[in-house]
């Protein structure tokens, strides 16, 4: 497992971490204006999604290995709703150092 504060990408360990600490408003912040994201190929809302696969079950992202200069990642994901999953995460992120787009599913 690769401590959050170890990953490269400045953006992507933010996210990481925003989600670990369960903090809406940094999440948030981390998101460029018009942010995008899916989840198992299927584009989704990232409030609504957010709201329900993070914030209200308790997400919890652990990194076991990360590509692409950081901005991929394969994570042991967990929530209260569906329980621990192995999943791929693939993030676009701005020349400001905001994420665009976050793509999401099982690996």
């Amino acid at each position: 497992m690769i401590n959050v504060s170890q990953l490269t990408d400045p953006a992507v360990r933010a996210f990481v971490t925003a989600v670990n600490d369960n903090d809406k408003g940094a999440f948030e912040e981390v998101l460029a204006p018009g942010a995008t994201m899916s989840d198992d190929g299927s584009d989704r809302d990232i409030t609504d999604w957010a709201d329900r696969e993070i914030f209200s079950s308790n997400g919890h992202m652990d990194v076991d290995s990360e590509a692409d200069d950081g901005r991929s990642l394969i994570v042991e994901y967990r929530n209260d709703t569906w329980g621990a999953m192995r999943t791929k995460w693939r993030f676009d992120v701005t020349a400001d150092g905001r994420i665009s787009r976050f793509e999401t599913g099982q690996a």
